[in-house]
């Protein structure tokens, strides 16, 4: 692990020309007294490394120092593919990202590294979405590695249908980050129960929904975060022939956001209703708001459908829009609107018992 580390710190300042110790610490993820150490260790293997004193200074290597250690592991070669997300690498296991990547740098001719040190200093990629902490998933790093060496694996999985508790044996194809959160692509194989799992579980806890249509070679979806036990398997599976992983998430999030809103609702909004609607709505019903808009009728407001999951759940979404949505069609959700309007304008009535003060 130090023989790592002294490596990736070697290779940093070859790559990058001078670093503070304080910069060294934050990239290697260790102390600043461990970066003194590691450049001293250095210096006493022959590496001429110095430091610059004053508010400009920092470490560097004597001018036309390099190092041809640049050959990357089997591990740091897999896990470049993932080198723009080192997080999620390093939770799938797959290498050590800042190493490969820094090996590859200091392989570049100048120009090519000054490039590529530009792109990463002005692209940045954040896979967890907003206002939400990231999925606890203790048997990610088992599955990757199934995957990788296709390994059959046996689970215990968390549901929204009766029983809640299933078992399955699966080949576990895939493995996708969709938004913060990690799902397995797997293909069946034996198991206790027939009904078989074709949505990943677990969106909208307690909230039943349709499943999705069956995926192609009855692959099933499976969100990571719900498997509660895990057991690699000693037998091998093979891999389906032609599987893309990329074009089977594309169809499948595709047939799954069509299954997720299967009914429609006729609703006018207000100019700042449709100014709102992306950041108030789901994804869905917000693009369908805004594709769908016609021109403003005489008093300002617009008339769209929306899809929508259910009448109750259209009823939780369009009471966040307040005042500036009503809801026309269809019946009963418009009666759902108009009893909790009538209830919230007795609640906050000036006579109301509840008011105090």
């Amino acid at each position: 692990m130090r023989a790592s580390r002294l490596l990736s710190l070697l290779l940093l300042l070859q790559t990058r020309e001078r670093m503070t110790a304080r910069e060294l610490a934050a990239e290697l993820e260790v102390s600043i007294r461990t970066v003194y150490r590691d450049v001293e260790s250095l210096s006493a293997a022959g590496v001429p490394v110095y430091a610059d004193r004053g508010p400009d200074g920092g470490y560097r290597l004597l001018g036309g120092y390099r190092t041809r250690l640049t050959g990357l592991t089997e591990a740091e070669a897999a896990s470049l593919p993932l080198s723009g997300i080192p997080g999620p690498a390093t939770q799938l296991g797959l290498g050590d990202v800042l190493a490969a990547e820094l090996k590859l740098l200091a392989a570049l001719p100048p120009a090519l590294r000054d490039r590529a040190t530009s792109i990463r200093e002005r692209f940045h990629l954040d896979a967890p979405g907003w206002f939400r902490t990231p999925d606890d998933v203790p048997h990610l790093h088992a599955i990757a590695d199934a995957v990788w060496n296709q390994h059959r694996i046996e689970v215990r999985y968390r549901r929204w249908q009766h029983p809640q508790q299933v078992t399955r044996v699966l080949d576990p194809l895939g493995v996708v980050l969709k938004a913060g959160s990690w799902y397995l692509i797997a293909r069946p194989g034996t198991r206790p129960e027939t009904r078989p799992e074709t949505r990943p579980d677990g969106d909208r806890p307690g909230t039943p929904g349709p499943p999705a249509p069956a995926a192609p070679a009855d692959l099933r979806t499976y969100r990571i975060s719900r498997v509660l036990t895990l057991h690699t398997r000693p037998e091998r599976f093979e891999r389906p022939a032609g599987f893309d992983l990329a074009a089977y998430w594309t169809a499948y999030t595709e047939r799954f956001e069509a299954d997720s809103y299967p009914e429609h609702a006729i609703v006018r909004l207000s100019p700042d209703g449709l100014t709102r609607a992306p950041v108030l709505l789901p994804p869905a019903m917000a693009r369908a708001a805004l594709d769908g808009a016609a021109a403003p009728g005489p008093d300002g407001w617009t008339e769209v459908t929306l899809p929508i999951e259910s009448v109750r759940h259209a009823h939780v979404e369009f009471l966040k829009l307040g005042a500036d949505v009503e809801v026309l069609a269809p019946p009963e959700l418009r009666r759902m609107i108009t009893a909790t309007v009538r209830a919230l304008a007795t609640r906050y009535h000036p006579e109301s018992p509840h008011l105090r003060g």
